[in-house]
């Protein structure tokens, strides 16, 4: 069976115009037959282009204030009659009923419509009814059509038309009508979210952008990125971002976000080895690669103010695979982009989504995204011995970072710099000797340092091997049962402890 098809016949019925005009004139030039409506045909005869009114052959106008145009057997039948099936073409033939080769179409702009903020009946009528319609059946019967569901496709139609002379193979139909189903898919799981607001009874994510990335998370491991990156982050300079760069880049910016003063971190497996707030970026940087100088080796640095000269001079001295900034003053930049594969990003004003879903199973898992920030006046001083204002800070500061370290963790910080941390340990108290033992590589004194733990203490012993090692004061979510035994420890002691309420497992 030929499965060659000429483009004979078009039905043109879009919201946008852009891009449109070439695709117009071309199909004129090919003696193809074009049917449109409204502002389409207008736009169509503006280019002196033939065209004939939809309402001409279907005999009905456009009514109910548009939301009635093309919803007519003689356009549908001409769409999804089998042109293999006799019985199909003697019906189109009684009824008078004209082939259609060609549908393209685009659907009216519902998802920017609630971006935008319009009232509810405004969104509603941007809940294209005739156009979804137009292209499911054109989808449908893609062994005789050809669907373009959006401009996203104009270009390839073009080259269709252009290369092939109007001709397309069953390949070529059926690759349209895969975009089809893909536009029509996510415009339906956008319309279900607006009316869903998060109720948690089912889920529905749709994302049209598609990254192939060089690998997963190992080289043997595919990997794609869904979403738009653009919309978060400009790249100045750099390679192309990996898998895992992206999930270290995650973690960066969800850390960072809960500092409000001048503040540097340093990420590495999603962990951050070092941290600092000060004044001053360029202490911030210093006193954050202070933390872990070994670990910070091909980290990912993230800041939360713009990048200056002196600062980059320091961080050009060490190899690192990105950095992230919400902006850089000129020198900065050239100082950074002497090495030629390091990826510079900006840091756009985004906001993230309220939701986190994780592949599990054989299903999904979703949460709300941990927001909870601890302040000075939420904490529940437990012991006799309250904590110093420099302390209440320093506790703060760790509770932050704690809550974006992988559990079970232990946080020691002094002075708001990130001391050392135990990571992701099967035993809290393994965890609390993990950061000990890696502040003592690296000589920090521990005298006068806070401890954060991300879950309460079932047992005073984390309180107490924290304590020979010269922690003053402890920040944790309170909860067990035998939370009594640490805060008698404390006060024992002359420890201060407080409880927050919140614990901040990360899994």
């Amino acid at each position: 069976m030929n499965t060659l098809k000429k483009v004979k016949s078009a039905l043109i019925s879009v919201y946008h115009k852009d891009g449109l005009d070439e695709i117009i004139t071309t199909l004129h030039e090919q003696g193809v037959k074009i049917y449109s409506t409204g502002g389409t045909k207008t736009f169509v005869e503006s280019l002196n282009v033939p065209v004939t009114a939809v309402e001409d052959v279907t005999g009905y106008p456009s009514i109910l204030g548009g939301r009635v145009k093309t919803l007519h057997p003689k356009v549908f039948g001409g769409i999804l009659a089998r042109r293999e099936n006799a019985g199909d073409l003697d019906q189109l033939s009684e009824y008078e009923i004209p082939e259609i080769d060609l549908v393209i179409v685009d659907l009216y702009p519902f998802e920017a419509t609630v971006a935008s903020g319009a009232e509810h009946q405004a969104i509603i009528e941007k809940i294209d009814i005739g156009g979804i319609s137009l292209i499911r059946g054109a989808a449908k019967n893609y062994k005789d059509v050809i669907i373009v569901p959006s401009k996203g496709q104009y270009a390839d139609l073009l080259a269709l038309l252009k290369e092939k002379n109007g001709e397309s193979t069953l390949e070529d139909r059926e690759q349209f009508a895969r975009a089809a189903f893909a536009v029509s898919s996510h415009y339906d799981a956008a319309i279900f979210n607006y009316f869903d607001k998060d109720s948690g009874e089912c889920l529905r994510q749709s994302y049209d952008d598609a990254k192939v990335l060089r690998y997963g998370e190992n080289p043997h491991q595919k990997g794609i990125f869904y979403g738009k990156l653009d919309d978060m982050f400009d790249q100045l300079h750099g390679k192309e971002i990996s898998y895992n760069n992206l999930l270290d880049i995650d973690a960066a910016v969800g850390l960072i976000s809960d500092f409000q003063e001048t503040t540097f971190a340093v990420m590495k497996h999603n962990n951050a080895c070092g941290l600092a707030s000060r004044p001053q970026l360029i202490d911030a940087w210093k006193d954050a690669l202070a933390g872990d100088p070994v670990s910070a080796y091909g980290g990912i640095l993230i800041t939360n103010v713009e990048i200056d000269k002196a600062t980059a001079e320091e961080i050009n001295k060490i190899f690192f695979e990105v950095i992230i900034a919400p902006s850089y003053n000129a020198e900065a930049l050239e100082i950074l982009k002497q090495k030629k594969n390091r990826i510079i990003l900006v840091q756009k004003e985004t906001v993230l989504p309220a939701m986190l879903n994780r592949t599990l199973l054989n299903g999904v898992l979703a949460q709300e995204r941990d927001t909870a920030v601890e302040t000075p006046e939420s904490l529940k001083v437990a012991t006799a011995t309250a904590p110093t204002t420099a302390e209440v800070e320093d506790l703060i500061f760790a509770n932050k970072l704690v809550k974006h370290t992988k559990s079970n963790a232990i946080v020691l910080a002094k002075n708001k710099q990130l001391v050392a941390s135990g990571v992701g340990q099967t035993s809290r108290v393994d965890a609390l000797k993990q950061a000990i033992v890696k502040a003592g590589v690296f000589e920090f004194d521990l005298a006068g340092a806070v401890m954060a733990s991300d879950a309460f203490f079932p047992f005073p012993d984390c309180v107490e091997i924290a304590h020979e090692a010269g922690v003053n004061a402890v920040i944790q979510p309170g909860g067990s049962v035998r939370d009594n035994l640490s805060v008698e420890y404390c006060n024992e002691h002359n420890m201060a402890m407080v409880l927050t309420g919140n614990r901040h497992f990360k899994h």
